[in-house]
């Protein structure tokens, strides 16, 4: 049976921190006592959610402003998080767009932004956070997405992309297991936050409180995966639930 581990003391990165799940997996994470790297591109909005969450908990917090396609910058991003807080026990990669529709129509910059954002930024960030995750035994955290498992007709670039995020994820935990290092993938459905559907409607409006899963939500389900030892949660799906009536 596994027993949890304390996230006390702990340091982690949470990709997408400026809103939505982001900004609710670093209060969860910080509520339990972790120090935290946020990284978005939207500087100003990192200094607020850093601010509220050394109040809220007092914990160390770290701002990095970093655009995840830039291989660079997320280089910059794991080595200042280690440099300040003295390595590095877990890597939210939480970040991801969706832009255009179907194929037929869809744009090549629009295809360029979603496989550099949804898959580029998701590889640039575990390479550069694995070899710290060996160290302290750490945990890898993808979020998924519930189109990275079944067919999704009106955007399949943006599906094509959460698939490819289960199945590296499922590869990277097959090459670190002995390592020692925890791999998790979080597949919501529509979750309540900034995050825009292909109509560029966000889901915050479309859905009203109750109809489609809370931020908070996604959250607390990485913080249950990262607190899980010896063993690990190796896939979790979250839908609403009236999602499979549907699909």
């Amino acid at each position: 049976m596994s027993t949890e581990q304390s996230l006390d003391g702990d340091a982690a990165i949470v990709t997408g921190a400026s809103s939505g799940i982001g900004e609710a997996t670093a209060h969860a994470l910080a509520e339990d006592g972790a120090d935290v790297a946020l990284a978005a591109r939207r500087e100003e909005r990192l200094e607020s959610i850093a601010a509220d969450l050394e109040d809220a908990y007092g914990v160390e917090t770290l701002v990095v402003p970093t655009n995840v396609r830039d291989e660079d910058a997320v280089d910059a991003l794991v080595e200042e998080t280690v440099d300040a807080f003295g390595g590095l026990n877990l890597l939210v990669n939480n970040v991801g767009v969706v832009a255009g529709e179907g194929v037929d129509d869809l744009a090549t910059d629009d295809y360029r932004t979603m496989m550099e954002v949804n898959v580029d930024g998701y590889f640039f960030a575990t390479r550069a956070a694995l070899p710290h995750l060996r160290e302290s035994s750490g945990t890898l955290v993808f979020i998924g997405s519930f189109a990275g498992q079944y067919p999704r007709p009106f955007n399949p670039v943006y599906a094509a992309s959460k698939w490819w995020v289960r199945g590296f994820a499922k590869s990277v935990s097959a090459d670190v297991g002995e390592d020692d290092v925890a791999v998790t993938t979080i597949n919501p459905a529509e979750v309540r936050s900034e995050f825009a559907s292909e109509s560029g409607e966000s889901f915050e409006e479309r859905f009203e409180r109750g109809e489609a899963s809370e931020p908070t939500e996604i959250a607390e389900a990485v913080r249950f995966a990262a607190k899980q030892d010896p063993s690990m949660v190796s896939e979790l799906d979250l839908y609403r639930r009236d999602k499979l009536t549907f699909f």
